[in-house]
């Protein structure tokens, strides 16, 4: 019987479906270190898995890729879960990976700190975008469990400290899968229906895992992107979540959450009283001031005597009037001066003064007389002289 012969794209085909149908080389998890990890723009992974004694080529492609909470990086040993099966046009085998995770005890904590070192980058925890905390809430919405240590926390210290606040609680799960999604759907309803003056979202203490809801990417946007102030109080003091860095304000727990969301109606009495006392003697200064002010001026002469206060007015009454009538009487001596003087020069080219000394002004019907040839013989004249006028007759 003839051999049947294979070209090599044939036989890399038929072992890669070998491979496929083989339900031990589905479903696989397998532990490595990995080694050349490469994302490319498509937002594929190309990698290689190893151990001591060997590796393996992988894959993960962008739908998958997409979905990891952590960044991956040559060196870092995870346990990755997928299929192996055969590049056809390469002939090599290898995994197709789905899901992948950090393996060891620091898996969460390395999630935490890349996912805690990419919002910080873009600037989720910058004290700048932080709002300030209402002085005096009348609603604060409070997202936790129903059923949890606390929510009765909460609503006693509240309750205690400032008992005008109203409380209004959104029951949320706190721990599991739905976890992030619960909370993050409190935060929207409260700024949807703007119901609050004040978020305080949070739950009791727990290991890591049973915190880890709060450590959610999506979560932690959306309480950067409310705009009611919100406080986050996820388990004791020494517990840290990426909701503590992104909220407005962080609580070390539930209960210290209600002590910084109001103020402690004692202490607001007390100030009050304090204030009140501190009016009431300033008032009780001022008023003894007024008293011995008033005191002095129904002492003083001026109110005693009022008229005397017209003594300067009257002084300077005098002063001024006196002084009117010198710049006065100077006016009218300078102005008199001034007369003198025109009617001496008025009266050395007065006509009645040249006439004085024996000159005489001859007129002719009205006329003066300037030239021999304005008069005729027998023209009738008139002379004028300095103390009257008469008659003459042009001889010749």
């Amino acid at each position: 019987m003839e051999q049947a012969v294979l070209s090599v794209s044939q036989l890399n085909e038929y072992l890669r479906m070998m491979m496929d149908s083989d339900p031990r080389l589905s479903g696989l998890f397998l532990r490595g270190e990995i080694s050349n990890y490469k994302r490319y723009a498509s937002g594929h992974a190309y990698f290689t898995l190893k151990d001591e004694e060997g590796q393996i080529r992988a894959v993960m492609f962008q739908s998958y890729a997409k979905k990891l909470l952590f960044v991956p990086a040559d060196g870092m040993r995870v346990i990755a879960h997928g299929r192996v099966s055969v590049y056809s046009q390469s002939g090599q085998y290898q995994l197709y990976v789905d899901e992948m995770q950090p393996d060891g005890a620091g898996a969460l904590a390395l999630q935490f700190e890349q996912l805690k070192r990419k919002l910080a980058a873009e600037g989720l925890f910058d004290e700048s975008r932080k709002k300030p905390l209402p002085p005096f809430p009348t609603r604060i919405g409070v997202i936790t469990s129903p059923s949890g240590a606390a929510v009765h926390d909460i609503k006693r210290i509240l309750s205690s400290r400032f008992p005008c606040a109203e409380m209004i609680l959104y029951p949320s799960l706190v721990q599991g899968a739905d976890a992030p999604a619960s909370l993050a759907s409190g935060i929207a309803f409260f700024e949807a229906t703007n119901a609050v003056d004040l978020i305080i979202i949070g739950r009791g203490g727990g290991s890591m895992e049973d915190l880890w809801a709060f450590n959610d990417e999506t979560l932690a946007r959306t309480i950067a992107a409310c705009h009611i102030p919100v406080i986050s109080a996820v388990g004791h003091e020494s517990d840290f979540t990426i909701c503590d860095f992104v909220a407005d304000r962080r609580a070390a727990t539930p209960s210290n959450a209600a002590e910084i969301a109001v103020p402690d109606q004692k202490e607001l009495m007390r100030s009050l009283a304090g204030i009140e006392a501190h009016l009431s003697l300033s008032f009780s200064r001022q008023i003894e001031q007024k008293r011995f002010l008033l005191n002095q001026l129904v002492k003083s002469r001026a109110f005693r005597l009022p008229e005397s206060l017209l003594d300067p007015y009257r002084q300077r009454l005098d002063d001024g009037l006196e002084a009117l009538l010198s710049a006065l009487k100077e006016t009218v001596l300078a102005k008199k001066r001034a007369f003198e003087t025109s009617c001496a020069k008025l009266e050395a080219l007065s006509p009645l003064g040249i006439l004085a000394r024996g000159y005489a002004v001859l007129q002719k019907d009205g006329k003066a007389v300037k030239s021999r040839a304005d008069v005729a013989k027998g023209d009738r004249l008139t002379v004028r002289v300095s103390d009257g006028s008469f008659h003459a007759d042009v001889a010749e």
